[in-house]
């Protein structure tokens, strides 16, 4: 009698525990892909996205930071085809699948960080994103890299004098490409993961980009010279695969939206620090830093503007340039 009073007791314990835990919560992995180390732009910026969409335990975020899962062409692809879930790319990469993207790449376009941020996040910037569906990525916001600069091993550039004939590695942007071969550079199209080890065999002189990325890649261990040319301002992007974003509701495509967002002000919140501490730590880790003639190389791609004219059009390019 009490044996049995006993056994029902512990079995009704063990089914009330079973509903009190409920089903263990269905979770939905994504897989993040960028070029850069965690503790860069693309990683403050994935950070900021893990946390915004893992506040309610229905997501987890995946990184893969480095080019773990390829160069930045390969992870688009990988968006394309649903084998990669979101990331954080530059428009180098992005401008052989939504060219129009190029535009913003255009040497000398922005006056500043707040005239760049200004054109993304108006009317010109948030309709260009709507042209991603159709080749067939999603893009939830516009992130930053900040102003690019140059860098090399030869010798100290003031001028666009002083950089002609300088192997200079670029990312595979034409609109890049075609300003740097009318200053006399000789830029070298080449994936970012290749880049270390061309500046350590000498297969290049240099390379450009950002401060974020020149710090944050510790370029000072493989560059001497720092040219301050602010030379084109480069955004980065916030991507989806449709295969993972055509299958939420409403509100969950609300909430990935807003992750987008808030990786992106954390990608200028970085850019930010950078811009106000980071020439000072790259000159403490023995780089000559130099300043620039801007007007010189202003005028040095002005040839180029006629080109960009008529793959963008004179009235978009000129409203970006006249927007305050």
């Amino acid at each position: 009698m009490h044996k049995s009073k006993f056994s029902k007791w512990m079995l009704a314990l063990s089914v009330a525990g079973v509903f009190a835990a409920g089903p263990a919560l269905a979770q939905t992995n994504l897989k993040m892909a960028y070029a850069l180390s965690v503790d860069s732009h693309y990683g403050a910026g994935a950070k900021a996205f893990a946390k915004s969409i893992e506040k309610d335990g229905k997501y987890t975020l995946e990184q893969f930071p480095n080019s773990a899962l390829g160069g930045e062409r390969e992870v688009i692809e990988g968006l394309q085809l649903g084998t990669i879930d979101v990331a954080i790319v530059s428009t180098g990469a992005t401008l052989n699948f939504v060219p129009e993207t190029g535009v913003f790449d255009i040497p000398f376009l922005f006056r500043d960080l707040a005239h760049a941020r200004k054109v993304l996040d108006g009317d010109i910037g948030q309709n260009m994103l709507k042209a991603f569906p159709k080749r067939g990525l999603i893009a939830l916001a516009w992130g930053e890299q900040g102003f690019r600069h140059l860098t090399n091993n030869v010798r100290p550039v003031h001028t666009p004098e002083d950089a002609k004939g300088l192997k200079i590695r670029t990312t595979e942007n034409p609109i890049h490409i075609a300003a740097f071969r009318k200053m006399g550079i000789l830029a070298t199209p080449m994936a970012w993961p290749e880049v270390a080890t061309a500046l350590q065999q000498g297969t290049i002189d240099g390379q450009e980009n950002p401060l974020s990325v020149i710090v944050s890649a510790k370029l000072s261990q493989l560059q001497k010279y720092l040219s301050l040319t602010a030379h084109v301002y480069g955004p980065a992007l916030v991507l989806m695969s449709p295969d993972a974003y055509n299958k939420l509701s409403d509100d969950e495509k609300k909430h990935m939206d807003e992750a987008g967002h808030q990786a992106a002000i954390a990608m200028r919140q970085y850019v930010d620090d950078i811009e106000k501490n980071g020439v000072d730590q790259l000159k403490k880790e023995g780089m000559q830093v130099n300043t620039v003639d801007h007007e010189a190389f202003v005028k040095a791609v002005e040839p180029v503007y006629p080109e960009y004219y008529k793959k963008f059009g004179k009235d978009l390019v000129e409203s970006i340039r006249n927007t305050q």
